[in-house]
């Protein structure tokens, strides 16, 4: 959706039986001068009554940023060269990418040798870890050993299951109730043969903040790789590969107004990595495949913005988070914030409502207008609880009720006013349904 036209879909009585219903997006002038995706969109009913729709799910995935699209249009159609090519064509987008490199590495502070690009932050995951893993020599005393943490995305948990059943030791470090890590527990799980430690930066459900400079001394001290999962950090918070001493590092284009299907991962020069992908010479023969120049010029663009509006956007969507979570805790009884004690990114909050089934909400939510979710996009259908929040000591009832609430760029304070309406509203008339919920009332009187 580019902002250019609106669009429509309408529901025909005829075929459903149900009233017609027309979804039109609409675009409104941004600070940057230009056209940018709102969060909000406007549903018509068939009497012509608007209902604003607030978009509170940007960890999940975010609009791409109307700058961004702009930077990338021309390579998909007059730049549309191969950048491998030596002709002008191939030339023009070699520059694009190799400048789009440097745009990344800016944000992050690394060198612009050390990006290469991937398609997302689960490929970048991917390649670090089994990267480490299979170029590891066997221990002398024992098979490869990885530390990582239990609440880390799939991208991670998976990676390093799978690397299990393949006979390298894997230790998952616990978390306090705020989602941290134990520094001390840290260094008692290194070993001789520990190859590699691998924390996450941020949470992409209660959006807590690891303390990666002093596990990256850690690290250090004990000779061992460090890698991170950057995807909900990068272009969120500071992020200083060289003053985390960070060795690798994944980041995800589409969670930074980025086009989805675009990734980079950070590789510390001198890092021993065993490629993931075999094919060409690509990218010095780390990531081989033809490079995605628009999806790749996007990224770079989108790192360049957020790089430049970091401290302005922090500070403007950490009052808009506090005042939806204030609002919330004040509006709904026995509602808590979950992680809120510990540092955590500007934009998320996780709340938990006791008394209702957070899948129920979500549908709720979003008959009114409202999007968000129950945690990760990437876990959405699971039957189990989430497992970030049965890590930090929730109950599987407590972790089913909990709601992710993640503010963007174009957040406003109408979209957190709008919400504080809804949410109260439709909590009561959940509780009111539960008899178990009713039975818990009863039983605190």
């Amino acid at each position: 959706m580019t902002g250019k036209k609106a669009t429509g879909v309408t529901s025909d009585r005829k075929r459903t039986g149900r009233p017609a219903i027309t979804v039109r997006s609409r675009a409104h002038a941004g600070s940057r001068g230009g056209i940018v995706a709102s969060s909000l969109e406007t549903l018509y009913s068939e009497d012509s009554t608007p209902m604003r729709r607030v978009y509170l799910d940007h960890n999940a995935t975010t609009p791409v940023d109307a700058a961004v699209l702009d930077a990338m249009l021309p390579f998909f159609s007059e730049d549309f060269g191969n950048a491998s090519s030596i002709h002008n064509f191939g030339q023009r987008a070699r520059a694009a990418v190799e400048t789009a490199r440097e745009q990344v590495a800016a944000l992050i502070k690394a060198r612009a040798q050390e990006i290469v690009f991937t398609s997302g932050g689960t490929e970048s995951d991917n390649h670090a870890i089994f990267g480490v893993a299979q170029n590891a020599p066997r221990a002398e005393n024992g098979t490869p050993h990885i530390i990582t943490t239990s609440i880390e995305h799939e991208a991670v948990l998976n990676t390093c299951q799978a690397l299990e059943k393949k006979g390298i030791g894997v230790t998952y470090l616990a978390v306090n109730r705020q989602g941290l890590i134990d520094l001390g527990e840290l260094r008692q799980a290194i070993r001789p043969e520990t190859i590699l430690i691998s924390v996450m930066h941020a949470n992409n459900e209660i959006g807590t903040v690891q303390p990666l400079a002093e596990i990256g001394k850690i690290a250090a001290e004990a000779d061992v790789y460090f890698h991170t999962d950057a995807v909900q950090s990068a272009g969120k918070i500071l992020v200083d590969v060289q003053a985390y001493k960070l060795d690798l590092l994944a980041l995800s284009g589409h969670k930074i107004y980025a086009p989805k299907g675009v990734g980079a991962i950070y590789i510390k020069s001198g890092t021993r990595l065993k490629q993931l992908l075999y094919g060409g010479h690509h990218q010095r023969g780390f990531r081989p495949g033809t490079e995605n120049v628009p999806g790749i010029v996007g990224l770079g663009k989108a790192a360049e913005l957020a790089r430049i509006a970091l401290a302005d956007d922090n500070a403007r969507i950490s009052a808009l988070r506090d005042k939806l979570e204030q609002g919330l805790l004040a509006r709904i009884p026995d509602a808590h914030a979950n992680g809120a004690q510990a540092s955590r990114t500007p934009n998320t909050t996780n709340i938990r409502f006791p008394g209702i089934e957070g899948e129920a909400l979500i549908i709720a939510l979003d008959l009114k207008g409202l999007a968000c979710s129950t945690g990760a996009a990437c876990s959405s259908g699971a039957v189990e609880p989430s497992h970030v929040l049965t890590a930090i000591g929730l109950t599987a009832p407590d972790a089913r009720s909990s709601i992710r609430f993640s503010l963007g760029r174009h957040t406003t304070e109408e979209d957190i006013d709008r919400t504080l309406e809804i949410v109260p509203a439709a909590v009561a008339q959940l509780r009111g349904l539960s008899p178990t919920y009713r039975r818990q009332a009863i039983t605190l009187r």
